[in-house]
């Protein structure tokens, strides 16, 4: 596996973020569902991007890639089922909004992943789901975790779903867009309700017809059909929060490029947590850029994380460099993740000698002084990229192993940085 050695350093000058991730992935789906053919400009190629691919051409859909635009021909909302088996790869949005969708098939399609998505990534509430509205939903080892065999067509119209995973809520709303009659979803216990909201921002950009009572029930009208769409993904809020932090725990100044304060992903609101927090942050719509003022004083503050859950890594990160206490809670749903963030985080930063504690739902940090160690990325993106900001701010060299995992999100974070300034040597072991 491959390794990175970080040592502490000073920033300066401008990057461009990564595209959202987010935003290519439903961008793919929904143009493979399209009627005719849509342009994705500015397309994320990652990992997860590829595998999404695949799953769009094994559903029936012409996918071809140029650079960094995807040129979708759709299949007009009428999927029958898979020519060959699905693999998510490391990605949740696939195993879960696929597998949602393959309910509207007439034949069965296996999902399967790697070992994150067969034995972390919990189903259960989403297998419920596509059985009350009259799919087959059967995980093959019988623990409610992939590979699952699916096969529709929904016949139902209601079901109830448990929402604490926003995938789930999503995954099912995109299925009922395209079933063949009207569909009622009640949600218990709703979060994560921007990522939702994400999915609702592109039934609106594709007219999908849906109504939203309070994110606790939706109804769908089912039968969706629209044309191919032409779309640009815009940067990735989840991915700017890395270059953020470090500025911030570096005091460096630092501007960020290819953000849209306009945009609906959730993230963002991690910009007016850094805010809080005490970073000063100025941004200029018209050059979609963000200035990081440098030598920023950080105080802990108490953050509900529900909003931002895939930001709970770095922002542990950053409580460490802030003076006095931050509680980062309600973030239970991160334990479901690539990995288990809440106790990756806890144990890797106790290894650079942060005063932190575990608890269930986040963590609590007091104010620290990191120091470099031999630390592990548990093969999650967020971690490995959260771990390599706190080793550019810690007193000595830091080795991360395993951060191949980078590229799910920021396959140029490395080089970037180093562009940057930072102290990074990727090396194999």
């Amino acid at each position: 596996m491959a390794q990175l050695t970080i040592e502490p350093c000073q920033l300066k000058g401008s990057l461009t973020v990564p595209s959202s991730k987010s935003h290519t992935m439903r961008a793919l789906l929904f143009a493979a569902m399209a009627d005719g053919k849509s342009v994705i400009k500015n397309a994320l190629m990652s990992a997860d991007t590829y595998k999404m691919m695949a799953a769009c051409q094994s559903f029936g859909a012409a996918v071809q890639q140029i650079e960094q635009t995807i040129v979708v021909e759709g299949i007009k909302g009428q999927l029958q089922g898979a020519c060959d088996i699905i693999d998510a790869g490391n990605s949740g949005i696939i195993l879960r909004f696929c597998a949602a969708l393959s309910a509207n098939g007439h034949r069965p399609v296996v999902i399967t992943g790697d070992h994150s998505i067969k034995y972390l990534r919990p189903m259960k509430s989403l297998i419920e789901g596509m059985e009350q509205l009259g799919a087959s939903a059967i995980s093959i080892k019988g623990d409610q975790f992939a590979p699952l065999i699916v096969q529709g067509p929904l016949k139902h119209s209601y079901a109830i779903v448990d929402g604490e995973d926003s995938q789930f809520v999503s995954a099912l709303l995109i299925a009922a867009a395209f079933a063949p009659h009207p569909i009622t979803l009640k949600v218990q216990n709703a979060g994560e309700k921007p990522w939702v909201a994400l999915t609702l921002d592109w039934f609106q950009r594709l007219a999908i017809f849906y109504q939203n009572k309070e994110y606790t029930e939706y109804y769908m009208r089912g039968n969706s059909i629209y044309p191919g769409f032409t779309y640009r993904v815009p940067g990735d809020f989840s991915s700017a929060a890395f270059p953020i932090a470090a500025a911030l725990i570096t005091g460096s100044e630092l501007t960020i490029f290819n953000l849209d304060l306009q945009d609906c992903q959730g993230d963002k609101v991690l910009l007016s947590l850094f805010e809080q927090m005490g970073a000063q942050l100025i941004y200029d719509s018209k050059t979609s850029c963000l200035k990081v003022e440098k030598e920023a004083q950080l105080l802990g503050i108490e953050i509900d994380v529900n909003d931002c859950i895939d930001a709970l890594p770095i922002l542990a990160v950053v409580a460490c460099f802030a003076k006095g206490v931050t509680k980062i809670r309600n973030g239970k749903v991160a334990r479901s993740k690539e990995s288990d963030r809440i106790s990756a985080m806890f144990q890797e930063l106790l290894k650079m000698g942060a005063q932190i504690k575990e608890e269930v739902d986040g963590l609590t940090i007091m104010g620290s002084t990191l120091n470099g160690a031999f630390v592990e990325s548990h093969q999650d993106h967020r971690v490995a990229m959260a771990l390599a900001i706190a080793a550019m701010g810690a007193k000595g060299k830091t080795m991360i192993d395993g951060i191949d995992c980078i590229a799910k999100s920021y396959p140029n974070f490395v080089a970037d940085l180093q562009l940057i300034g930072a102290k990074m040597q990727r090396s194999v072991n």
